[in-house]
């Protein structure tokens, strides 16, 4: 099951750079990267296709490793995320893919 889940990543994934907050090191990874779904009442909001979508917080899913870690920042098209909470989705004994909440970093998001 993860090798078919890697293979839709590196198929119709985004391209993300990846850069370490301890390190600095930066690599390039395929995600899925959208922003999360939010009510009506919740703001600041944007209209897209999806329905209401919040700017401020990014859903990623992405490969297992390498998994981004609270603090880590991503960056692809144009935009500047920051990784908030970080989950690692298992079937079994396997992790199959990790699950990331990102916020737009303070100074990209001025």
């Amino acid at each position: 099951m993860r090798a078919r889940l890697e293979r839709i990543m590196a198929r119709y994934g985004q391209s993300v750079i990846l850069t370490r907050r301890e390190t600095g090191a930066s690599m390039a990874v395929r995600a899925f990267v959208q922003p999360v779904r939010r009510q009506r009442e919740d703001l600041p909001v944007a209209a897209t296709p999806l329905g209401a979508v919040s700017r401020q917080r990014w859903l990623y899913i992405g490969p297992p490793e390498p998994a981004p870690a609270p603090g880590d920042r991503l960056a692809l098209d144009g935009l500047r995320l920051a990784a908030q909470e970080v989950q690692a989705v298992r079937w079994r004994d396997q992790v199959l893919y990790c699950r990331c909440v990102l916020r737009r970093e303070k100074e990209a998001a001025d």
